[in-house]
């Protein structure tokens, strides 16, 4: 066998090298276009990651977005529990088989605006207008960034039951990761000291509880009172 062949054989038996893992210093906006998404296994039938979506026909985006857009209305207004997919289609102004062909299910509805529901927060986070977005002192996107937050879970928390996807699927989706970066990079600026990814860890944590507690856990603790008391914690760690 010749030198050629010999390489190709070794490198066939060699496993391949892992993927670096992503520096925790990454710059937010090195992030823009990243896919943000729900993972593969629990996102909606012909959905891609987000910051990635598919090209859609002009109908079919248009069907799309309407559907997307009175389901979030009748949640709004009914609640999850009287999204079906009969009320949607009615509704929307589609036939049922539209929305079968576009999202296989009710479920697949629910996956799909959570998706969206995410997609939007990150880029308000990422890109969006001060103090959530670039712009703004470090502790004060902080702050931001958790009131937002605790705004936005328990909506989160209703889609996430409904879509049947596991509480845990969280922590592997790029998008937790980019959370973690982003609250990283917002307490070293702050000049905050101590094992900073740590740190951030159990503070997004205190957050994403919400997300699986059930309805009326809280005891009439309003988010508001949350909101405040996440204030008041980040406020302490300034130096």
């Amino acid at each position: 066998m010749d030198s050629t062949g010999a390489r190709s054989e070794a490198s066939r038996g060699r496993p391949s090298a892992p993927s670096p893992e992503p520096p925790s210093d990454l710059p937010l906006g090195a992030l823009v276009g990243v896919s943000l998404g729900l993972p593969t296994s629990i996102r909606p039938a012909g959905t891609a990651a987000v910051g990635a979506p598919p090209a859609e026909r002009s109908d079919a985006a248009r069907n799309r977005e309407r559907i997307l857009t009175t389901a979030r209305l009748l949640i709004e207004r009914d609640g999850v529990e009287a999204l079906t997919m009969d009320v949607l289609a009615t509704e929307a102004g589609v036939g049922k088989g539209t929305i079968f062909r576009r999202f296989g299910s009710s479920t697949g509805v629910f996956r799909a605006l959570l998706d969206e529901t995410e997609r939007e927060f990150q880029s308000r986070m990422i890109s969006g207008p001060p103090p959530l977005g670039p712009g703004a002192d470090p502790i004060e996107r902080l702050v931001a960034f958790g009131r937002a937050r605790i705004q936005v879970l328990p909506a989160q928390g209703d889609l996430l039951r409904k879509s049947e996807a596991p509480p845990e699927s969280r922590y592997s989706v790029p998008a937790r990761q980019v959370t973690e970066v982003h609250v990283v990079s917002l307490l070293r600026q702050a000049g905050v000291e101590g094992d900073l990814p740590v740190l951030a860890f159990n503070l997004i944590s205190m957050l994403e509880a919400i997300l699986i507690l059930p309805p009326g856990a809280l005891r009439g603790v309003t988010t508001s009172r949350l909101a405040d008391g996440w204030e008041e914690l980040v406020r302490r760690l300034a130096p």
